[in-house]
């Protein structure tokens, strides 16, 4: 078991806290899209003050995003607080939480993406588990995928064992290195983990299962962030790496000579001394699983499985 901070299950009745903290959702409609989803499976919502602002391609300035997180942190009748979705910005306000109140009064807490850096802070700050996974305006405004649906709300509704972290059938675990071990899963969107190194929000990674994704970033930079990370001893620290889905993440002109992201991946994760999977489907895809971050996993390479031996909340 871990010594993680868990939050209470989810019910329905419950009251969900709608907050942006990077960038504003747009169109609308999938603000409204996404109430309408909430809503219909029998929870109540509330939006936050400032989701709808736009401030350059941040929703909001820094003090009134925090200013929304901080309200649902500190509103009784919220229960869970979801990021509608991600984008920029999220890093600018992490010394303007309110980690002392999260941590008296532990609520869910659930986005990816940009929403990464905020995870990780309060991890450090809390050790609250949070989950990263499909957020209201992205995935479940119009249309939601069912493995998504079935994987994220078993998370956070059931004090039942997590379990194994499962792609669909028809998606196998890309085994890039062997063995086995126990580690707590940290990590999220490459950039943002990148970004957080060095500061006050980063937790320890050592003895960590890693999990990172990308979107829309070219090699060079994928393998410059990941030079970071081995530079820096994060990798070496790490007791395992779980590779999520790496969008687009292609060269700008193929015809040059360049090293593919997978070539990247692969090398890097020989500086880990423990198991590594890719093909993880977790990331910027509309069908994945939902990472507990803050929770303890194991990786049997053996056995081609992830598993989480303990639930996510109370």
């Amino acid at each position: 078991m871990s010594n993680a901070l868990k939050p209470p299950r989810l019910r329905k009745g419950d009251v969900i806290g709608l907050v942006s903290p990077a960038s504003t959702p747009a169109p609308r409609e999938k603000i409204q899209g996404a109430v309408r989803y909430l809503e219909g499976l029998g929870y109540r919502v509330k939006p936050g003050k400032h989701i709808s602002k736009a401030w350059g391609y941040l929703a909001g300035t820094d003090e009134e995003r925090a200013e929304d997180f901080n309200a649902m942190i500190r509103d009784p009748e919220v229960k869970a607080i979801f990021a509608l979705r991600g984008g920029y910005g999220t890093p600018r306000i992490l010394p303007l939480i309110a980690y002392r109140a999260l941590t008296l009064k532990p609520k869910i807490i659930s986005g990816f993406s940009d929403i990464t850096a905020l995870q990780l802070a309060i991890h450090r700050k809390c050790r609250l588990v949070t989950f990263s996974g499909p957020m209201p305006a992205v995935e479940f405004w119009k249309n939601p995928d069912p493995f998504t649906e079935e994987n994220f709300w078993r998370l956070l509704t059931s004090n039942k064992t997590v379990g194994e972290l499962s792609n669909p059938l028809e998606e196998r675990f890309d085994l890039i290195k062997e063995g086995k071990a126990r580690g707590t899963l940290l990590g999220g969107n490459l950039a943002l983990v990148a970004s957080t190194v060095g500061t006050p929000y980063m937790p320890s990674l050592k003895g960590a299962i890693l999990v990172l994704e990308e979107v829309d970033e070219y090699p060079y930079r994928v393998d410059r962030m990941l030079a970071q990370f081995r530079n820096a001893g994060a990798l070496a620290a790490l007791n395992g790496l779980l590779l999520g889905r790496f969008t687009n993440c292609e060269p700008k002109d193929p015809a040059k000579p360049h090293l593919s992201t997978d070539f990247v991946l692969k090398e890097y994760a020989q500086a880990v001394d423990g198991p590594v999977f890719g093909n993880l489907l977790y990331g910027h895809v509309p069908k994945k699983v939902t990472i507990p971050f803050g929770l303890a996993a194991q990786i049997d390479t053996t056995k081609r499985r992830i598993r989480v031996a303990e639930s996510a909340v109370t």
